[in-house]
């Protein structure tokens, strides 16, 4: 036989033989781990297995405590607003076709929002909170009962709450225009509530613009001037909401965190929406503080100015790409205000001098150091100096 051939033969061999022996290896190995994964389930205590079976099976003849509560039961409702009757988990339910994803109408921090019409006729908007947004019921109600009697006309207004088991739900007024993301970058609408031409949002004209700036810039002062400031810590184009004139109220206060005593900040996990983030959170920092929510205010003027997206890079004039906040500060060497406006705009809207002014003010809400970063209250006073119409 042909040596050559022989060595093949030989290989092909070979192959099998240890092909074989990995084989029979790996089917012991199973067959043990199996063995001992029943002995394990056999030594397990049974209060342990009783705690599994209690997780996965519930029982539906009794209510549902939370061991924060010290036995009160979690299944009731809370109203903050005397003109709504108190409403129950039934109603909602009823209202939103069972959270028909049909009334989505947002999709925020924790959870989805539904468009809902109660059995009185007035219409919310309903925020179904996903499992992991409260760790406890305690906190739960004491944020609610907090966040529900904040009243100002640039915060969407929590109205109540109700609470079953797991199932954790806020109502909140509705806002009828939408987000303001939905404005800026998506010009098609298919809702009835949307002003527009046939169905299809305008371009917001600059005065519009300036004025829902300074809607979002007295909402944040107002937040961090309480007696217990409130940081929001997701400030974005898609939280926050215009009604039917175009007047800014800021939304979703799914990560908002409240400040104790005097101090400037809470301890908390980074939180929020790339883009809008500040540096020092994405540095490590752990805390988050108020002028954390300055930067991604900052951030968010000039995503309204210019009409592009922060967290998404774009080409810029060297045809490489670029982030918005990185890109404007290369216009502003450049003294090119109006140039970095957004293209929808009517040139014919702008002045050089109101352009600079609300770009400067933005760029130092944005700046990288937070300690030279203004309070909202001194960006309120700059911003009430540009008039709108």
């Amino acid at each position: 036989m042909d040596s050559s051939l022989q060595s093949i033969i030989a290989a092909i061999a070979s192959f099998i033989v240890v092909t074989c022996l990995f084989a029979v290896t790996f089917m012991i190995c199973k067959a043990a781990s199996k063995r001992q994964r029943v002995l394990n389930q056999q030594r397990l205590p049974v209060r342990t297995t009783r705690a599994i079976r209690s997780r996965t099976v519930p029982d539906n003849n009794h209510p549902k405590k939370d061991p924060d509560l010290n036995s009160i039961t979690i299944g009731e409702s809370a109203t903050f607003d005397p003109a709504l009757s108190k409403v129950s988990i039934e109603e909602l339910v009823r209202a939103t076709a069972n959270f028909s994803p049909e009334l989505i109408v947002g999709d925020g921090s924790f959870g989805y929002v539904y468009k809902a019409k109660l059995s009185s006729g007035v219409m919310v908007a309903v925020k179904k909170l996903s499992a992991d947004a409260f760790q406890g019921f305690r906190e739960f109600r004491a944020e609610m009962e907090t966040l529900g009697k904040i009243v100002h006309p640039n915060i969407v207004k929590i109205l109540g709450y109700c609470a079953t088991g797991s199932e954790r739900i806020l109502v909140y007024e509705y806002v009828a225009q939408g987000s303001l993301d939905q404005w800026l970058h998506d010009t098609s609408s298919s809702s009835e509530d949307d002003v527009g031409l046939s169905g299809v949002r305008f371009p917001l004209p600059w005065s519009t613009r300036i004025k829902i700036i300074q809607g979002i810039a007295r909402g944040l002062a107002f937040m961090h001037s309480l007696e217990t400031p409130i940081i929001h810590r997701d400030i974005k184009a898609s939280n926050v909401l215009l009604d039917e004139n175009f007047v800014a109220h800021i939304a979703d206060f799914g990560l908002a965190r409240r400040m104790e005593g005097s101090h400037s900040h809470v301890s908390t996990q980074v939180a929020g929406t790339m883009g809008y983030i500040p540096p020092e959170y994405l540095s490590g920092a752990t805390m988050a503080t108020m002028m954390g929510d300055v930067y991604s205010f900052g951030v968010l003027m000039l995503e309204i100015i210019t009409g592009k997206r922060p967290n998404f890079p774009f080409k810029g004039e060297d045809g490489k790409e670029i982030r918005l906040v990185q890109w404007v500060h290369s216009m502003v060497v450049k003294e090119q205000y109006v140039e970095m406006v957004d293209a929808n705009i009517l040139k014919s809207e702008l002045k050089q001098n109101e352009v600079m002014e609300v770009v400067t003010i933005a760029t130092m809400c944005a700046t990288e150091n937070g300690k030279i970063r203004p309070s909202m209250e001194e960006v309120v006073q700059e911003l009430d100096g540009i008039p709108t119409t």
